[in-house]
């Protein structure tokens, strides 16, 4: 590309990103207003009477005709480069182009990490903040599982069914898409600070449709559902109540025409009510990975398995993932604890105390925690990994 190419490359980015940034207007209205362009950097010179006439607000149109919104741009520009990350304007060739397809895509994207992972055919996990130690699992498994096989693992990096999801894509070794409601530049939950380093250690990417400096507001993780979906091929719930912000990932997922797919859960567990309820009105039923490749368009599995995804030769419901052989003592806890439920310590020694000593069932406890096939929660309590 030549220099000039590239002045008129940044003049046309520096449009979407003003526009971005200005007051006033949202997805559709930037997006129209381009359309009508001969090119976006054709904003910088337009008359007042002219900005108008594209149906900008008053204030809008002033604000950019005074040159205020190529200075903002400007600015952030240089604090994205200064963080090391990546602008995508909506006519970038990078930009995801099943995002494209939504009725309201984000004209532009911060992006810091692989920004190319996005056109990637990828399943969005999301769930409740506050899962049972069985939603935990599930996401984790699934995440794995699907990741393992080639699909890219999309979520929000909240609490939750979010976190276990991106962890699930990260043991097996994948990179996963964590997508924000806040700037790129500000972690969210501040817990999840080491879990963001390893999405980008990994491989993966951090994405947002937000300013960098933006903190978390209320209204932010609503309209950040909208993309969780849009570049993703279908979604998974795995635990959500009846009145969680899921829904409304699940809702754009269904307006977008994405795949939903859910995991059922235990009718008298309120987190259950979601997914359950899903799966009433069509979702599909999702116990293992292979039911969500199954329900997958064929060109979308022709899509992974060329690019090196693994094929489905293995057993159901199986990860590819190794796992030890274990010993009869091992065998005779795992059997004791459930995936749903997590088990005191007493109550472990006490179901076994015939057949094992309590060094046995500590020793045993040992092993299996850091063979990965248990975890331990608060309070001297255990159960099921998957």
């Amino acid at each position: 590309m030549t220099t000039t190419e590239d002045s008129i490359v940044s003049e046309d980015r520096l449009a979407w990103l003003a526009l971005a940034l200005s007051p006033g207007v949202g997805p559709r209205r930037i997006l129209d207003a381009m359309r009508r362009m001969e090119s976006p950097s054709e904003l910088f010179s337009l008359p007042l009477t002219a900005l108008e006439a594209l149906r900008f607000p008053a204030e809008t149109a002033q604000y950019i005709f005074e040159g205020k919104a190529r200075a903002a741009a400007e600015l952030e520009q240089a604090r994205v480069v200064e963080q090391q990350g990546h602008l995508l304007a909506f006519d970038d060739e990078r930009y995801p182009e099943r995002l494209k397809e939504i009725y309201d895509p984000p004209p532009v994207l911060w992006v810091r990490g692989a920004a190319h992972l996005l056109n990637a055919p990828s399943i969005a996990i999301v769930g409740t903040r506050h899962p049972s130690p069985y939603g935990t699992g599930m996401a984790e498994m699934l995440a794995r599982d699907l990741a393992t096989r080639g699909l890219l693992i999309v979520s929000g990096m909240a609490r939750g069914i979010d976190t276990s999801a991106h962890r699930g894509a990260i043991s097996a070794h994948r990179p996963t898409v964590a997508v924000w409601g806040t700037g790129i530049d500000v972690v969210y939950p501040k817990e999840n600070r080491k879990l963001a380093e390893e999405i980008l250690a990994g491989g993966g990417a951090i994405v947002s449709e937000l300013a960098m400096g933006t903190f978390p507001a209320p209204q932010n993780f609503p309209r950040r559902n909208r993309i969780l979906s849009g570049v993703s091929v279908g979604v998974l719930v795995v635990e959500a109540g009846e009145h969680s912000g899921t829904r409304v990932t699940a809702r754009c997922a269904l307006e977008q025409n994405r795949d939903v797919y859910a995991v059922p859960g235990n009718a008298t567990n309120k987190n259950s009510w979601t997914p359950n309820t899903l799966i009433k009105q069509g979702a599909q039923l999702t116990a293992s990975w292979e039911d969500v490749w199954e329900a997958l368009p064929s060109q979308v599995r022709l899509q992974v398995e060329s690019a090196g995804g693994i094929a489905t030769n293995g057993q159901a419901g199986a990860s590819y993932l190794s796992e030890p052989q274990l010993g009869a003592q091992d065998a005779m806890v795992l059997e004791v604890l459930k995936a749903d439920e997590s088990m005191q310590i007493d109550e472990v020694l006490e179901k076994l105390e015939t057949e094992m000593t309590s060094s046995e069932v500590f020793t045993a406890l040992f092993e299996l925690e850091m063979a990965g096939r248990i975890r331990k929660l608060p309070g001297n309590c255990y159960v099921l990994s998957f």
